[in-house]
């Protein structure tokens, strides 16, 4: 009877320590989403995006398995770096079999196959990223990029407007509407 309760009391703390994790992981996500929307150029922005990237980068448990997921996440952004997509594909796959809840793994996915001129298959994927996480910016940058090369440039154009509702000073929104909404009055002529 001890060694039950002991369990159970072992299992109840073991969750509430993860969940506490959780808790903090996104009330600091929340904080800097704050400082975001609020930041007023980009250079103070950039730093604040930054910040969300390692939180994003990093598996949210703190497991062996959350380690070994971040390390692999970490090898597949090196793929990506030196153009092996097929293997960066694998990986992403591999880690989002094993979770499939860790937004950041479908969104290196995601980037992966716009890379590999899979544009629906990447749209998939961002879609199940933004599912997980609305607020990833670049995802939504990554859809309006998608949208792009499939000459949607309408709804390029909306997620840019969704990313810079998240991040105002964003960059490339700023620069990309202007060009998008040209591309679209020269078509209507």
């Amino acid at each position: 009877m001890k060694k039950i309760f002991f369990l159970i009391f072992l299992i109840f703390n073991i969750s509430n320590i993860s969940f506490a994790d959780n808790t903090e992981r996104n009330n600091q996500l929340d904080k800097l989403f704050a400082q975001l929307k609020n930041a007023k150029n980009l250079s103070s922005a950039q730093i604040v995006e930054n910040k969300i990237w390692q939180i994003w980068s990093i598996h949210p448990s703190n497991d062996r398995r959350g380690y070994r997921l971040t390390e692999l996440l970490d090898q597949g952004s090196l793929l990506i770096d030196r153009r092996e997509l097929n293997k960066a594909y694998e990986i992403f796959s591999q880690i989002i079999l094993v979770d499939p809840n860790w937004a950041e793994a479908w969104n290196k996915r995601a980037l992966v196959l716009y890379l590999m001129n899979r544009y629906q298959s990447s749209l998939d994927d961002i879609n199940k990223t933004l599912t997980l996480e609305p607020r990833h910016f670049g995802a939504l940058s990554g859809q309006a990029l998608n949208y792009i090369e499939l000459k949607q440039y309408e709804k390029a154009i909306k997620s840019y407007q969704k990313a810079q509702k998240i991040y105002p000073v964003i960059d490339g929104a700023k620069k990309m509407i202007p060009q998008l909404q040209e591309l679209i009055n020269n078509q209507a002529v």
